[in-house]
């Protein structure tokens, strides 16, 4: 598992019952400020011509993530920025102008991340795309200042659902547990959510509440657990006896009574110690063998899968939500043709990452909007402005059509920025990773309820 990336659960979501805490607050009213000076011709703080350029010159963008980090990873998202960019030139570049593509290792530190928006201000980069960073109050105050657009974040800070200058391509964590509670409702018992002991992993069981109790059911025993533990013996055998309780016993945590019938059902939402908490569970749980799992995509992909046992580990039969078609959809032939073409042999990119997919739909927003200018002028304002502009966005049945307005259907509940709430619904058949249901599911209204639930 050495280099892989996962998703990481320390992201700052709204709390329980998703009421506005001071932080939040201050980030609706930066948000609302910078609304308003983002319709100005040149945006906020943006000298005109500084950022950006035309004729010859390069198109200059970055792409940033954590890489060699003792928690989340993601080295495959600027790797596949990069591949991109030789893959671009090598047609030609973008309207005619070659693509430069800057990276950046934000190191899983507000300090780092702080200092690769920097380099992108002072590189005089059109826009941030395809990254991924928890650390937002660390980055976007350096972008909002130049006027540069963060397209295609990961989805793993509220602001990049509420700043009017992030451009997201998918639901983040809100719609993955979302949808994963709606889809266990039916078909779980006791369900026990396993998250990090963190404050951002605090907002997890709201999430996953929500999906639960639209489907009727009671909400999660909620289980915490070290980010960065070796070995979670003790949370796999807690976990295992709310998934296990038949109402009579005692319990540590709060809900887990599961209206819904079937067997207990365990969630696990530890990113990069998924796979650490597996090796734990799979022993404790070997006397109970009927109970399942369920989890998010960028938690477990197929490499977990496997090393968890494949058809006769713990994942056979869970539940596992993402935000895109399975990586055997012939949605993804193009981005698979660019690895194929331009990545070398980077061990690091690999199709089936859901931080390798989320980089292509991003570039292929940027693409679009770029081409959408015809040849004028290619800067942070341009390119805000032909998104802002009610550009639509086709990702080729990656994702819904995507197009950005400063307030969105989701705006009630603190995110204007969230324009995909879709989800894909996958469980793991035979050791292998497939489509459970066709096409999406919409999270809109779930979460919708969950904000006044």
């Amino acid at each position: 598992m050495t280099g892989r990336r996962r998703t990481s659960t320390r992201s700052t979501f709204l709390p329980r019952s998703f009421r506005f805490t001071r932080s939040v607050r201050a980030a609706a009213l930066s948000a609302g400020a910078l609304t308003a000076c983002a319709s100005l011709a040149v945006g906020c703080g943006v000298v005109p011509g500084t950022t950006g350029g035309s004729g010859d010159d390069p198109i200059v963008v970055m792409t940033w993530a954590p890489e060699a980090t003792s928690a989340t990873n993601e080295p495959g998202m600027p790797a596949f920025a990069r591949a991109y960019a030789r893959w671009a030139n090598a047609a030609g570049g973008l309207n005619g102008r070659k693509l430069k593509v800057l990276t950046c290792n934000e190191h899983n530190d507000t300090v780092a991340a702080a200092k690769c928006a920097r380099q992108a201000v002072k590189e005089h980069a059109v826009a941030v795309v395809g990254s991924y960073s928890q650390h937002s109050d660390a980055f976007f105050p350096h972008l909002e200042g130049a006027g540069i657009p963060y397209i295609g974040g990961y989805g793993v800070t509220n602001a990049e659902f509420t700043s009017p200058l992030s451009y997201p391509v998918n639901g983040g964590q809100p719609a993955l547990l979302a949808g994963l509670g709606k889809a266990l409702a039916t078909s779980c018992g006791p369900v026990s959510l396993v998250r990090p002991d963190t404050i951002a992993g605090d907002t997890l069981p709201t999430m996953l509440d929500a999906g639960l109790t639209a489907g009727g059911h009671d909400e999660a025993a909620d289980q915490r657990a070290p980010e960065d533990a070796a070995e979670y013996a003790t949370q796999a055998e807690t976990a295992l006896a709310h998934a296990t309780d038949d109402g009579t016993g005692p319990r540590n945590g709060t809900g887990g009574q599961g209206k819904g019938t079937g067997k207990g059902c365990v969630v696990t939402a530890l990113g990069d110690r998924t796979s650490t908490f597996m090796d734990s569970f799979r022993r404790t749980r070997a006397d109970h063998p009927e109970v399942r799992t369920a989890t998010v995509l960028g938690s477990v992909d197929q490499t977990v899968i496997d090393a968890a046992g494949a058809g006769s580990g713990p994942f056979e039969g869970a539940y596992v939500t993402g935000w895109y078609p399975e990586a055997s959809d012939p949605a993804w032939a193009q981005m698979k043709k660019v690895i194929s073409e331009a990545a070398f042999s980077d061990t690091r990119i690999d199709p089936t990452d859901t931080g390798v997919q989320t980089t292509w739909i991003a570039y292929t927003v940027f693409r679009q909007a770029v081409e959408s200018l015809a040849g004028g002028d290619v800067t942070a304002r341009t390119v805000r402005g032909a998104l802002d502009d009610g550009l639509q966005i086709s990702t080729g049945g990656l994702t819904p059509t995507l197009r950005w307005q400063f307030s969105d259907r989701l705006a009630s509940i603190g995110f204007p920025r969230l324009v995909n709430a879709d989800v894909t619904l996958q469980t793991v058949r035979k050791g292998r990773l497939v489509a459970a249901r066709k096409g999406f599911v919409d999270t809109t209204k779930t979460l919708q309820k969950a904000a006044v639930g």
